[in-house]
């Protein structure tokens, strides 16, 4: 089987570990604390962000204004609760299917690297046995800009050494499908074709997706199947 491409990309939260219910459990109590309704759908407007633009739009949810300094304060709150959680992580919460499919894209000779806001991915790929899967680690320290900037998967492809429109970006988030077409790569959405109607190809998991699923991708970021 020859791919059409060189490299795949991967989000963190949501495609490969299911880190979404710490963040949704972290940004609920500082919610709570400030008097906030927070709710799962609101929750979802925080995926694929930085987490200054969450605590924004948090904020925003409430009508509340604090200075730089207590903003940052308010983040720094909130992640070490989410800290706190995600230590426990083992490779129980790895997703299905995606251990599989990172060993295949490994097996077929395909570069891999993570595209990730969270400045915690290192702890998270340690935790749950996935960092020795990656050829490159872009995380949201080595970011300035978050998604739907295409950044990180930038990054990523330089780091590979690889041409942009030689990647495949998997994600769970609008913002991140959106880094990937601006970045002139094609994409996998992990969810509900609702949301991630603008991908290449949408699946509702990584145990979903076959390596010979990639070979029918349209070549260009441009041509979405119907």
């Amino acid at each position: 089987m020859t791919l059409p491409i060189q490299a795949c990309l991967f989000d963190l939260d949501g495609v490969l570990v299911d880190t979404a219910k710490y963040h949704y459990l972290a940004w609920r109590r500082l919610a709570d604390e400030l008097d906030i309704p927070f709710t799962q759908e609101d929750n979802e407007r925080l995926k694929g962000v930085s987490r200054m633009e969450s605590l924004s739009i948090l904020l925003s949810l409430g009508g509340l204004t604090y200075s730089p300094e207590e903003r940052e304060r308010l983040a720094a709150r909130k992640n070490e609760w989410y800290v706190e959680m995600i230590s426990r992580m083992n490779e129980s919460e790895i997703l299905p299917g995606a251990l599989d499919f990172l060993s295949a894209c490994r097996d077929a000779n395909l570069k891999v690297a993570l595209g990730s806001a969270s400045k915690n991915a290192s702890l998270i790929l340690h935790n749950t046995g996935l960092y020795a899967h990656f050829d490159a680690i872009i995380d949201g320290t080595k970011t300035q800009t978050a998604k739907p900037d295409p950044e990180v998967f930038l990054l990523g492809a330089e780091a590979l050494g690889v041409e942009p429109s030689a990647c495949i970006v998997f994600e769970d988030a609008a913002a991140g499908i959106e880094a990937a077409k601006r970045g002139g790569m094609r994409s996998v959405g992990i969810g509900s074709p609702d949301i991630l109607h603008e991908a290449t190809l949408v699946v509702p998991s990584l145990e979903a997706m076959t390596l010979e699923q990639l070979t029918t991708l349209p070549t260009s970021t441009k041509e979405i199947p119907r």
